[in-house]
């Protein structure tokens, strides 16, 4: 099985811009406890609610936060996007 690579580099040390959609419904109010990101909720055109992180975390070990606080409340990763991983990463509109 051959593994799929990039040859882009990541900069895994320093700031980067993700986006996140999971399964369920996030309120706003909760950005501070995921790294300040924003905060979208929607339901799909089948009825399924999802919620949409964007935002810009200072390393890995922050987005593994984010990630794992996602994990403790127990809302599904259906997809995770590498923004932007250059050094002037500003938050996304």
């Amino acid at each position: 099985m051959e593994v799929p690579h990039s040859t882009e580099s990541a900069d895994f040390g320093g700031p980067a811009a993700y986006r996140i959609i999971i399964q369920g419904t996030l309120s706003p109010e909760w950005s501070d406890r995921f790294a300040g990101m924003t905060i979208t909720s929607h339901d799909t055109e089948e009825g399924l609610a999802r919620s949409t992180l964007t935002g810009t975390v200072q390393d890995h070990a922050e987005l593994f936060g984010v990630l794992d606080a996602l994990y403790d409340l127990h809302l599904p990763l259906l997809h995770l996007d590498l923004i932007d991983n250059s050094d002037d990463t500003k938050t996304p509109e």
